[in-house]
């Protein structure tokens, strides 16, 4: 219609492929997946091991490059946003310095900018508050619980205040419980950031309970098998985890996983 504005997405991917030379042979990992996610959006990435869905996540944050096909970040190439640093990313494991203070570890980014001490050490007071730690900067991250650890890696990719927050499976190594609270926390913390999200996930009920949209990827080799819009009223609760919406979207994403 005329007068609508023209919203570029902050993600785009167009029939994006990926394959791996293993030496042996070709492994096609990704293939021609579309996709596009808006500003400010909480999207899960959502399928079995090894559909490729952590090799999106490393293709949208230009770690690795595409076979064929295109990308693009709130309009620039994914190298260019790259260098911009409009992304912060959590991985699997915390993967922190033991012998640095928790405070050092969420600052590291900032030190190797080169940002002056008295900046930094703002920032990791602000950082610290917002994820909850404000009481344990001085600790050392072996003293933490893995849940805690989390949060500091969280702390630590926000500290360069990036337009994107890439996530790949932070939670998968702890019980359900620290799971389920960390859940919670994370979108404590993205209420308050709003920037955008995308979480790799192979839990049904972690992907309907964080997400605005799901993306389903089927087995190997990863394709884009559908888009589940998650209609769940925000702030979620604990106590949508037990309602009969919640139980129906988990059987109409367990419905779509091709090869099921």
């Amino acid at each position: 219609m005329a007068g609508t504005a023209i919203t570029i997405p902050e993600i785009q991917m167009e029939q994006v492929s990926m394959q791996y030379d293993t030496g042996a042979s070709d492994v096609l990992a990704v293939q021609q997946v579309s996709l596009k996610i808006a500003k400010g959006e909480f999207v899960s990435l959502l399928g079995p091991s090894g559909c490729g869905k952590t090799t999106l996540l490393r293709l949208m944050a230009d770690l690795i490059q595409p076979t064929s096909g295109m990308i693009k970040i709130a309009g620039q190439s994914a190298r260019e946003a790259r260098l911009a640093q409009k992304y912060g990313i959590v991985f699997q494991n915390p993967v922190l310095y033991d012998w640095r203070k928790v405070k050092d570890n969420i600052t590291l980014p900032l030190e190797m900018m080169g940002v002056q001490k008295a900046r930094r050490s703002k920032k990791a007071e602000e950082l610290l508050e917002l994820v909850g730690l404000q009481d344990f900067g001085s600790q050392y991250p072996w003293q933490l619980s893995g849940g805690m650890q989390q949060r500091v890696a969280i702390a630590r990719a926000l500290s360069m205040e990036p337009e994107i927050l890439l996530m790949d499976e932070p939670f998968s190594a702890l019980d359900e419980f620290s799971r389920e609270r960390l859940n919670e926390e994370l979108l404590l913390i993205w209420s308050k950031v709003k920037n955008t999200v995308v979480f790799v996930t192979h839990s049904i009920p972690e992907s309907i309970f964080l997400s605005d949209r799901v993306f389903v990827l089927s087995p190997h080799p990863g394709r884009l098998s559908s888009v589940v819009e998650i209609p769940l009223p925000r702030p979620r609760t604990q106590e949508m985890r037990n309602s009969p919406e919640f139980f129906q979207l988990i059987a109409a994403i367990r419905d779509r996983f091709e090869g099921v």
